[in-house]
């Protein structure tokens, strides 16, 4: 059985036993988390969810970014390292725990008063 699930705004097909490498995601190594944003299963089912346990944390290899300007003596050089974490899928389909929304306590009716409204005498 197999899932597509997005995380970081990517798309990724998943299967018990994966590793996949997405954008950062907080946890530590050894946590376990819970993908819910499963687009697609092979069974067809809605409402499931994909179990993951986060392997590391870890950078991306080293990206050189240059700029220059010809004749203008114009000449940058920087470098990015994207951050990423490493997952390992534990389970694809396990069913999604919907929490039941919370019950809204009655408002006290206010007390109609019996009394004709006064009337404001001009002075």
């Amino acid at each position: 059985m197999f899932a597509i699930v997005r995380t970081g705004g990517k798309q990724y097909r998943v299967a018990a036993g994966d590793k996949i490498v997405v954008d950062r995601m907080d946890g530590e190594a050894g946590a376990r988390i819970t993908l819910g944003d499963v687009l697609f299963t092979s069974t067809g089912e809605s409402g499931l969810t994909v179990a993951a346990e986060i392997v590391a944390q870890a950078k991306a290899d080293k990206v050189i970014v240059f700029k220059k300007k010809r004749r203008h003596n114009y000449r940058r050089r920087n470098g990015h390292r994207q951050q990423h974490t490493i997952l390992q899928i534990v389970s694809v389909g396990a069913a999604e725990e919907k929490k039941a929304a919370p019950k809204k306590a009655a408002k006290p009716k206010a007390e109609k008063a019996d009394a004709a409204p006064v009337e404001a005498s001009a002075e």
